[in-house]
This record gives C-alpha cells, structure tokens and sequence, in this order.
C-alpha cells in the first residue's frame, strides 16, 4: 500500500484538512494517508523542516511526503516535487524542501505545472501528483524538470573556539526546548572540556545526562535527543514555562580554555 504522510499548518479547526485528505483519496483511493502534524504555526517553515528532517526517514523506501506550509508565500506560487533516497516529496517552492532533505547528496526535481488559483485547484494539484507516484509512473514526467532549488538558509549556530552560541528552534509536547546545537559541534568544540550551558533564567548547566530520570524533580537537564540536538528539559515539568525558554531564545555553550 503507498504510503502519503501529511504535513501542514491547516489545523483541526475547520473543513480545509478534510477537504485535502477527501481529494487525495478521490485521486488514489488505495493510499495510506498518515498525519505527521497539522499544528504548525502558521507560516513556520523552521518547525516544518525540524519536524519532516527527522521523520522521513523512518519511514519505508517510496513514501510520498506532502507539505502544506506556506503555500501562498507569493502572489503567484508555484509547487515541486523532488526524489531523494527513494523518497518522494511535494510541497510549495518557498526553500522549506531545502531544508528537509541533504541537498549535498543525490536528489532530483520537477516544477509542478500550476495556475494559481484556490484551494480547490491546489488540492487536485497534490492529489495529481501522488496518483503519478502511486501508479510508479516516471518521476520526470510528473512536471518540468529542475536544476536547483530554492534555498533558505536555517539559522546556524556560530561556534568559537571556547564557546558555541546557537538558538531555540522547538518545543516539544512536554515543553523541553530543542536547540539547533547539534552533538556532532559540540564535541567538535569541546573535545571533552569541562562546559556549562546557559539560557536565560536558568542556573548553568554542566553535565549532559543520559536520561530525563538522571536529574531531580523539576531539576533542569541536558541532553541529546534522537535527532542529536541539544535539548534543555526540567524532569517531570515543562522548561519552557519553568525557564521561560521559548523559540527563538540564545542558549550559549561555554567551554573552560
């Protein structure tokens, strides 16, 4: 069964999530449409791509993965389609794929053909192209192919010699902030230096635990989570509100010279 995974900033709220899900299934009645979040804030192409980037790729080879984030980013908006690692992704061209998939490695892209118009005309668009991809049809003549695509540049964190200064960039359901400080820079940094974290109101943190059951009671913690970012928690409470922590906030790593 094909699989489709949905991610949009629609919500719950009224008939437009519904209205998308039924043109999909009047195009390909035999797919399976799996949600990933329909909670992103409106427009929110940073929480789009954290959230996509670390689920695609648990799921299987073929899987179609739609965006509906930002569509109307333009006056006259246009829509992509690109295959990376034998998985398919459709959504505006407004960068967000820029930031989902490693560009750095092999992909390949096609402009969906599009008159702008309303969200009828959009939905069929979408629910085209997962019946091309469905029926296994040729990738290439699902539109015109591409050379490039439309970059966004995410906010980076700046690494020093002694310090690493990045940025909040979400909060989970039980309110742990996640930065887009990433292992990988902090040990490339650290090269095993004694640190401490520090965020706003919070008391430096100088360890990284293993386990959220590591730290006390309300007691703050850091770790590394399964996307391998930094991630400020309060165990049994919520960081976010505890530390009035939220997105977009400095955290600073700061390593002894």
């Amino acid at each position: 069964m094909q699989i489709v995974t949905i991610t949009s900033d629609l919500g719950n709220q009224d008939y437009a999530l519904g209205a998308f899900k039924g043109a999909l299934l009047s195009a390909e009645p035999g797919v399976r449409l799996l949600d990933l979040t329909h909670q992103i804030p409106d427009f929110d192409l940073v929480e789009t791509a954290y959230l996509i980037r670390n689920a695609w790729k648990h799921f299987p080879t073929g899987t179609i993965h739609l965006v509906w984030v930002h569509n109307h980013y333009d006056h006259a908006p246009q829509f992509i389609a690109v295959k990376h690692q034998d998985h398919y992704f459709i959504g505006p061209d407004n960068g967000i794929l820029s930031l989902v998939i490693d560009t750095e490695s092999a992909w390949e892209a096609c402009q969906l053909e599009y008159e702008p118009g309303d969200n009828f005309s959009l939905r069929q668009l979408y629910a085209y192209a997962v019946a091309h991809l469905a029926a296994k049809k040729d990738f290439h003549q699902i539109g015109i192919p591409l050379a490039e695509l439309k970059q966004r540049i995410s906010l980076r964190p700046v690494a020093g010699t002694n310090d690493i200064r990045g940025t909040v960039i979400h909060t989970d359901g039980f309110g742990n902030v996640i930065t887009n400080i990433s292992r990988v820079l902090f040990e490339e940094v650290g090269l095993g230096r004694s640190f401490s974290v520090q965020a706003k109101r919070a008391d430096a943190i100088r360890t990284i635990a293993r386990h959220y059951s590591d730290a006390m009671h309300a007691e703050p913690v850091c770790l590394f989570n399964g996307a391998g970012l930094l991630e400020i928690a309060v165990y049994m409470d919520r960081a976010d509100v505890l530390l009035n922590l939220h997105k977009g906030d400095p955290v600073a790593v700061l390593f002894d010279s």
